[in-house]
């Protein structure tokens, strides 16, 4: 399958697409397909040519991504937050000659220090306003790239995991048969379509089913609520604030005809889990994924729910959990968790020695540590850049956030590891009050050492009032750990409880 046929065989009056007042069917979507890819054909976009796309959440997101894939380009999206600087070094990086925007960005002086000045940009308007001769089809097959997801790049350059067809097409189907989508979903797509998880779970899988796919530009928890309450939005994923704004709200209706909750590309936490689901009566469903796998590996599924984890493998996925030496732990032992399948990506593009270190074996090496139950559930510990080695001892952050956001009037925590001559890494916390709560930092100590071991129990505390975070959630450990040692080298008591 290639991933235009998604939408191929659908009944022609189906609606499959709502931003704001657009109502788009599927007989309309495929006509609005075919004529932008003959536009970008007459552009010059030809098999294989990367194609930047760099915008919010649209309509004209989607026609642009299934466009470029008609011809037979690549497609390249491009996080709209980045700054010119940076959407220059993936322009550089990916061999993109032709990006296409909502709105024209000022890039001339990036692109000429990055190298690559001849970058052309057209604008949805312009494309929507030129006249198309018919489309020509050009041959393709399952196996080709058609994406180019670029990650964070949060420990050094971002990388491009090249997906294929059958990568992104599988993941979806594999996916919306796990938890399950229908013919008359309605998801709300909130989280960035930039990002592999929104694009596969909102999107892709959506459409792969039929169903219908309601856009909401950029994230605004009354502006979702609406949407939700306006056009019976029956599947609502989000990020884990998104869920902790549920918890605290009156209006128990909102989500009334919402009949499936889906967290990711954070940790839920346990606490904020059963909070939710003591609440709703329902379960938020969590998983786990990542670019390179197109992106989802697990997920808790009807049925099959343990709170805490990130449930059992979508089908035709497989995971293990590995030691240093490659070799399969037992039930409950921690280590690497390892994905096969046919989700995972093509390689780093550019990079052969990246994706050999990445992917050996068929075997797609994710850099986070958990482990498996008994019952097959995986759990995730933490990332493996994020160890902390404390002397001598393993230290996840993961564990003391989790006890740490149980303390009263800790809304948020965030865990990381700082030099230390003596210990060779100390252990600070940030910690962020809910509105209108005093944390005490001492009392706070005092709980971890009844919650984790003493050697667990962080040195340092510094009171802030939020975590420097990535578009979909993710704390940004690397800034928090620079702040830190900064502010010790001033003052080596700095943050002191004791």
């Amino acid at each position: 399958m290639l991933l235009t046929d998604i939408y191929a065989n659908h009944p022609d009056a189906s609606e499959a697409v709502i931003d704001q007042e657009r109502h788009v069917t599927y007989g309309e979507l495929r006509d609005l397909v075919d004529r932008w890819a003959a536009v970008l054909q007459q552009q010059g976009v030809r098999p294989g040519d990367k194609v930047g796309l760099f915008s919010k959440n649209c309509l004209e997101f989607i026609l642009t991504y299934l466009a470029i894939v008609r011809t037979g380009g690549v497609v390249v999206p491009i996080n709209f937050q980045l700054v010119p600087r940076e959407v220059a070094f993936i322009i550089r990086d990916a061999g993109i000659r032709l990006l296409v925007v909502r709105e024209r960005l000022p890039m001339e002086e990036a692109l000429q220090e990055a190298g690559c000045a001849d970058c052309r940009q057209i604008t949805f308007a312009e494309i929507g306003a030129a006249p198309a001769g018919p489309f020509a089809g050009v041959p393709q097959s399952p196996g080709d790239n058609c994406s180019i997801i670029y990650t964070s790049g949060t420990t050094g350059r971002p990388k491009g995991a090249m997906l294929s067809h059958i990568n992104l097409c599988s993941n979806a189907a594999d996916f919306s048969t796990a938890v399950p989508y229908n013919a008359s979903d309605k998801v709300l797509c909130l989280l960035p379509m930039y990002h592999c998880f929104a694009w596969t779970v909102c999107v892709v899988s959506t459409l792969l089913r039929g169903g219908c796919v309601v856009i909401q530009s950029v994230y605004n928890f009354k502006t979702a609520m609406r949407l939700v309450k306006k056009h019976g939005v029956t599947v609502f994923t989000g990020v884990p604030a998104v869920f902790r704004l549920l918890c605290e709200s009156r209006d128990l209706d909102s989500v009334e005809t919402v009949r499936i909750f889906i967290s990711g590309a954070a940790p839920l936490g346990l606490d904020l889990g059963r909070s939710f689901a003591l609440k709703y009566g329902r379960a938020v469903l969590e998983g786990y994924g990542l670019s390179e796998a197109s992106p989802v590996v697990t997920f808790n599924q009807d049925g099959k729910i343990r709170i805490g984890s990130i449930g059992v493998p979508i089908p035709h996925v497989a995971v293990k959990i590995a030691g240093p030496d490659g070799k399969e732990l037992e039930p409950c032992e921690r280590g690497e968790l390892l994905v096969k399948g046919p989700n995972v990506m093509l390689g780093y593009l550019n990079r052969p020695e990246a994706t050999a270190d990445t992917v050996a074996d068929g075997w797609l090496h994710t850099g986070d540590v958990g482990y498996i139950d008994e019952d097959g559930f995986v759990f995730l510990v933490d990332r493996l850049k994020d160890l902390i080695i404390s002397s001598g001892e393993n230290v996840y952050p993961r564990e003391i956030e989790e006890a740490a956001v149980q303390f009263e009037g800790v809304a948020e925590a965030a865990v990381i590891g700082v030099p230390d001559k003596l210990r060779g890494e100390a252990i600070c916390i940030y910690v962020v009050p809910r509105p209108g709560a005093r944390v005490d930092l001492k009392a706070l100590r005092q709980y971890l050492l009844g919650r984790v071991a003493p050697y667990k129990v962080p040195r340092e505390y510094f009171l802030v009032p939020e975590l420097p975070k990535t578009g979909l959630g993710k704390v940004r450990k690397p800034e928090l750990r620079k702040r830190a040692i900064e502010m010790l080298s001033e003052n080596k008591l700095a943050g002191r409880v004791l």
